[in-house]
């Protein structure tokens, strides 16, 4: 089995150790530990799941015009999402996200990192940032890697920005659902312990140059960094990607598909220590016939959701732990009917929707508003640096401190308000 993945990880563990020079002001007492993303990659519909308009019309709404009361009083969701509706008192929804963007790398660029594209500069994601200010400059000494994405990539830019390649998160690969979660350079299918060991002492027996000149300060650090992969294949550390060890009960509360099974190991990983976790649940780019994909996919969401939301509630986990759940943009309110569309929506980055949840945000609210069709912010804008700002504030980082960067150069984490559309934090739900 290939080990590069990992021993690239753990070689950018080693070689930049030490605290990192800069560090951001942080508030004394931070709600959070570990963020969760849900990143509903293409753009969801924000009119079907978070902000239904029964009153709008069929062009508006199509076959999904019952929107269902949640347990919390005023507060109705898309009717596919029974299992959400039970949970609403743990999280809230706003209604009135907007950057203006429909295309998906700018729009996907300023919901990940809250800047603005074409400066010269590719900034940090969120996970970079919580990787770097929460894990490796405060501590962090676990071998799985402090950002974690399940289970593919974007791609659509470079996640760590100038931050550099120790704050890449590393992608797992594979599918939970399947046995075993086959993980990227760490789980194969088919290779059993003892031959992965007589895999290695092999290769020590071929690595005549190593021996030849022992006291290489190159060839020590890469002996080291074999030593790290080793442990995170053949240790413990490893288990936490082995959903088998929970029960058969759990694993169908979240649903034994690929993303249901996804937020139980991002769980897991939560317990084990890890800072970030993004699901990249693809799919959402729903220009033609959404409402047949919807009838697949907004149950696979309102089930592995809602047995997150719970599961981390009952274990006393989701005080400590953000949850977010949105993607780059929404989709156009009203609705293409003719072909080729058949019942499909464009992309829309004037107003959309986005849930957040746990680690000192309060459930039961909504904040902002669109207008009578969803088109519209109607009241109360939230731009992507407001939403990622109250993210960072409740994990102890100051969004208005200065970036950490080699060039210099006098930048702060997020975009300042006198230098962007941004009208403050969350506050009200904070």
């Amino acid at each position: 089995m290939k080990i590069r993945s990992v021993i690239a990880f753990v070689s950018c563990f080693v070689v930049f150790s030490s605290v990192d020079a800069f560090t951001a002001d942080m508030p004394s007492k931070p709600h959070a530990k570990a963020v969760i993303q849900i990143w509903l990659w293409g753009g969801p519909s924000h009119l079907d799941i978070f902000d239904p308009k029964p009153d709008a019309g069929y062009d508006y709404c199509g076959p999904l015009g019952k929107p269902i009361q949640t347990n919390v009083e005023g507060i109705k969701i898309g009717e596919l999402l029974p299992l959400l509706a039970k949970q609403a008192d743990k999280y809230s929804l706003i209604r009135s996200v907007t950057h203006g963007s429909n295309a998906h790398e700018t729009a996907a660029y300023m919901m990940q990192t809250g800047h603005e594209p074409g400066v010269g500069l590719t900034y940090p994601t969120l996970g970079a940032l919580v990787s770097y200010f929460r894990g490796y400059s405060n501590g962090y000494k676990g071998l799985i890697p402090p950002y974690i994405v399940l289970t593919e990539g974007q791609g659509r830019f470079a996640e760590e920005g100038f931050l550099g390649p120790k704050y890449k998160p590393f992608v797992t690969g594979g599918d939970p659902s399947k046995t075993p979660f086959e993980v990227e350079g760490v789980v194969a299918k088919g290779i059993s312990d003892q031959r992965q060991k007589d895999r290695r002492e092999l290769l020590k027996s071929l690595d005549s140059l190593g021996k030849a000149i022992p006291d290489n300060p190159d060839f020590a650090l890469l002996e080291k960094c074999r030593t790290g992969a080793d442990q995170l294949i053949l240790g413990n550390e490893r288990k936490v990607f082995d959903l088998s060890e929970e029960s058969a009960a759990t694993r169908d509360k979240y649903g034994r598909n690929k993303f249901g099974q996804s937020c139980l190991a991002a769980r897991r990983l939560v317990e084990r220590g890890v800072r970030h976790i993004t699901i990249n649940y693809s799919g959402w780019d729903t220009h033609k016939q959404q409402f047949t994909i919807f009838n697949r996919k907004l149950p696979e969401l309102d089930q592995g959701l809602a047995a997150l939301l719970q599961d981390l509630s009952d274990k006393g986990l989701l005080d400590s732990t953000i949850v977010l759940c949105y993607g780059e943009f929404g989709r156009a309110p009203k609705i293409g009917w003719e072909a080729p569309w058949n019942g499909g929506r464009g992309h829309y980055g004037k107003c959309f929707s986005a849930l957040v949840a746990g680690g000192g945000f309060k459930g039961g609210r909504v904040v902002g508003a669109s207008d009578a069709t969803g088109e519209n912010v109607l009241e109360r804008p939230v731009y992507p640096q407001d939403l990622i700002g109250s993210v960072l504030e409740l994990l102890g980082i100051d969004p208005d401190a200065k970036m950490p960067n080699d060039k210099g150069l006098d930048i702060k984490i997020m975009p300042s308000k006198e230098n962007g559309p941004g009208k403050g934090r969350l506050k009200e739900i904070m």
